[in-house]
């Protein structure tokens, strides 16, 4: 199969690919708060990796810090439970999707290096529980290879 198919309706599930396209059409979240640019290697209700590119043009970076700007750590754990709500509705069956996605939790959450504009951030994310409606995942936030932050995140599908 190819990327070409993915015109034919198929999909993107398929491929283990979630386009920003698709992100818009699955989670509430609008600029300048959807901190995902496209999810990748997903892996049913299981694991998936988000993408965030950072750009100098972020709004945080007008007063963090003006003469330094780093990425702001609360937005990297927010990129991780977007992340985390795109594999979780995407795995859930049938035509009804879930129209909203809110935070439980929030565990062992550390930050070991800054990110800063032009870095991309990976938010490895990997399931860790589930019951219900409510989903909890491991993340490891990483840039070229390097974990940056990581947090347990909770979140509670809802209609």
């Amino acid at each position: 199969m190819t990327q070409d198919s993915l015109i034919d309706n198929e999909s993107p599930i398929a491929y283990g690919l979630v386009d920003i396209n698709t992100i818009l059409k699955t989670l509430p979240h609008r600029y300048p708060f959807l901190l995902i640019d496209r999810v990748v290697n997903i892996r049913k209700d299981y694991s998936g990796i988000g993408i965030k590119n950072v750009t100098i043009n972020e709004p945080a970076f007008l007063g963090h810090f003006p003469d330094r700007p780093v990425f702001p750590g609360v937005l990297m754990i927010e990129g991780m439970a977007q992340t985390a709500g795109v594999i979780g509705i995407m795995s859930v069956e049938g035509t009804e999707k879930p129209r909203a996605v809110y935070f439980l939790t929030i565990d062992k959450c550390k930050f070991r290096k800054p990110v800063m504009p032009g870095d991309t951030i990976e938010y490895h994310m990997r399931s860790i529980g589930r019951k219900k409606s409510m989903w909890w995942f491991h993340g490891d936030a990483k840039v070229n290879g390097v974990i940056v932050a990581s947090a347990d995140v909770g979140a509670m599908l809802t209609d």
